[in-house]
This record gives structure tokens, sequence and C-alpha cells, in this order.
């Protein structure tokens, strides 16, 4: 290895010509970024022409077209106007009606408010609340669960033994005391696992649509309920009563602290 040197090592010079000084950068050339705005689809020629304007540019005698549009995401129109003429006035139903009422109240008013309401009210215990459910449920082989009422209609939960792999089960319901029927099919939900060695039980669901001139006062409806298997036929009436709903007004006390609330509600 030969010695280290006494002295610092001196660095290279670097001489600049004018020919390397006439040679291309080798850093990439840089590209404007291009944006591509979304168009939505092409407007109305009935606006178009409305919408046009004269060019104040001397000597230019083209319009110009200002267009300001409000679009969903496919482009579309947000909304559409319709015009009613005298016989096309629209329906609106009695419990849209008394919920907008409630708005103007609460917005005129400085005081809490009582506001009456109408609403369908069963006239029966909910049978999953009796003691003797299980007892009727295997006696009849179906027995209705339970049942909520709304502004659309009746929805409850139906039970009924596992006889077969093969069942039917509907509910007959009537707004006019038996004068007319109407019935609608129930759709399995689920099982429930044997208990005390009586057998398993299927839990079915339906739903009632209910007419908006039901939600008059003293309106009722009454409907019992169908089971078909192994080419028998199985009902729970209510032990011969039916079960029914009645339509009755319903008082509810409003602080003014809930309005924002109630009208988020609304």
């Amino acid at each position: 290895a030969s010695p280290a040197s006494d002295t610092a090592a001196i660095p290279p010079r670097v001489i600049l010509t004018a020919s390397s000084l006439l040679q291309p950068v080798c850093d990439p050339h840089l590209q404007p970024i291009i944006r591509r705005r979304a168009r939505s689809l092409p407007t109305s020629p009935e606006r178009l022409k409305n919408t046009a304007a004269q060019c104040h540019v001397p000597g230019c005698k083209r319009s110009r077209i200002n267009r300001v549009r409000f679009a969903d995401a496919l482009g579309l129109e947000l909304a559409e106007v319709k015009v009613f003429q005298v016989g096309e006035d629209p329906s609106i139903p009695l419990h849209v009606l008394s919920r907008l009422s409630i708005n103007s109240d609460l917005c005129c008013s400085q005081l809490d408010m009582e506001i009456t309401m109408q609403c369908l009210v069963p006239n029966f215990q909910q049978p999953v609340d009796c003691v003797d459910f299980s007892t009727r449920l295997h006696q009849q082989l179906v027995c209705l669960e339970c049942v909520t009422s709304s502004d659309l209609g009746l929805s409850g939960t139906i039970q009924v033994l596992n006889l077969a792999f093969e069942k039917q089960v509907s509910v007959r319901y009537t707004f006019n005391q038996w004068k007319s029927v109407h019935e609608v099919c129930a759709h399995w939900h689920s099982s429930n696992p044997e208990v005390d060695g009586k057998g398993q039980a299927d839990v079915f669901t339906f739903f009632l649509p209910m007419p908006p001139f039901l939600l008059q006062l003293c309106s009722v409806v009454q409907f019992a309920v169908r089971y078909r298997v192994n080419g028998q036929e199985y009902w729970d009436n209510n032990q011969g009563q039916n079960y029914s709903f009645t339509c009755r007004s319903h008082l509810l006390k409003m602080p003014r602290e809930c309005e924002a609330s109630w009208i988020h509600f609304i």
C-alpha cells in the first residue's frame, strides 16, 4: 500500500465550453394539467331561445347564451313543473293534511301545542303477551303473535306449528263488516326451536295496507288468520270475535322547545 500523501487532494477543475452550454437539458418537459368538466344533458330548444342574449361586442351580431342548470348525478333535471287543470286537482291524503296543519299551528303559536291525531288502536290484547299463548297455538295450530299500526297499514307476525314443509299462511280482512273481503299472503320469517317436546313453530310476517279513509274516527278493520297445510285448513279468529282495530283520536302535548324536532320529523 502506498503511504498517504501529506497534501490534501485537489478536486478536478470543470471547464465549461460553448458546446456544453448548448447541449439540451435532461429535465422533463412539463405539460399543463387539463381537467375535463362534466357535461349534463342538452337543454331544450325553448330554454335556449329564452336564455339567448345579444352580444355587446361592437360589430358582432351573434347572440350569447347564458345557461345555469341544476342536474342530478345522471345529468337529469332536479325538478319538473306540471300545470294542473281545474279538474285535475291532486288528492291529498287526510293524514298529510293533518300534519301540514300541525306544522302551521306550531309556526304561528307561542304556547305549548295540544295536537289531536287519529290512529288505529287494537281492540284486543297482543296474543304473545297472554299467558295462554302457547296453549292456544297448540290447540289451533296457528295463532297471531303481535300487530303494530302506522299511517301506511298494519304489520304483524304469526306463529304456526310446523306440520309439513309445504304450507300457506294468509290474513283475510275487511273494512265494511265483511260485506267485501281482501286477503294477503304472509311470508316465512324464521323458525322457533322445539320447546318441551311440543313441536317446532314457524314465524310468518304480513302487512295490511290501509286506505286513507280508514283514518277517520270510528272506522274499523277486522281480520283473521288462515293456515293451510296437508290439505287441511285452520283458523285463528280471536276465539270467534275476530281481531279488530278502531280509529280513535289521540291527544299529544308538545312543548315549544320541541318545535324544531317535530317539524323535522314531519
